[in-house]
């Protein structure tokens, strides 16, 4: 049972992981922990787990490079979360709306959980960021190392 949970949460993080790429959230933080709980089983698993983190982490880093990116980030991150307060007070559909009102705001209340978590965890991460990348360029130099290395000994595998 314990090893049916595992595999269950690992497949339901990667797959979410895979949608958040696209859509509102956390793709590559969810990614990266769906196979590290897959790695538990699998060999495939464990060889992804560094260059996925690896590149999460990059990707957190960039964010942060520039002031812009970093106001960007923020407002981007908090407009997430205003959307899931709209979802969560369901106002009316609104005059111009030209489908039936059933067909406003899908998803109702939970689409606004998810989307106010999405903004907690980008804020969380955003601030992390923040505080190990920015204004740390050795840091950054770094993680670009870390990344070139496991490349190269992915072409070894």
């Amino acid at each position: 049972m314990k090893r049916l949970a595992y595999e269950t949460l690992g497949w339901l993080l990667v797959v979410a992981g895979i949608a958040a790429m696209v859509l509102p959230g956390p793709g590559l933080l969810m990614l990266f922990a769906g196979l590290a709980v897959l790695s538990r089983q699998y060999a495939w698993a464990r060889r992804f787990v560094e260059p996925v983190r690896l590149r999460a982490l990059r990707g957190a880093a960039e964010g942060v490079e520039t002031w812009p990116r970093i106001v960007l980030s923020t407002l981007g991150s908090l407009s997430i979360g205003a959307v899931g307060i709209v979802f969560l007070i369901n106002p009316p559909a609104p005059h111009w709306w030209p489908l039936e009102a059933s067909f406003w705001l899908l998803g109702g209340e939970w689409t606004g959980i998810t989307l106010i978590g999405s903004c907690v965890i980008a804020l969380a991460v955003l601030g992390y960021s923040y505080k190990h990348f920015h204004g740390h360029p050795a840091a950054r130099h770094q993680l670009d190392e870390d990344i070139q290395h496991t490349g190269e000994m992915n072409k070894v595998a």
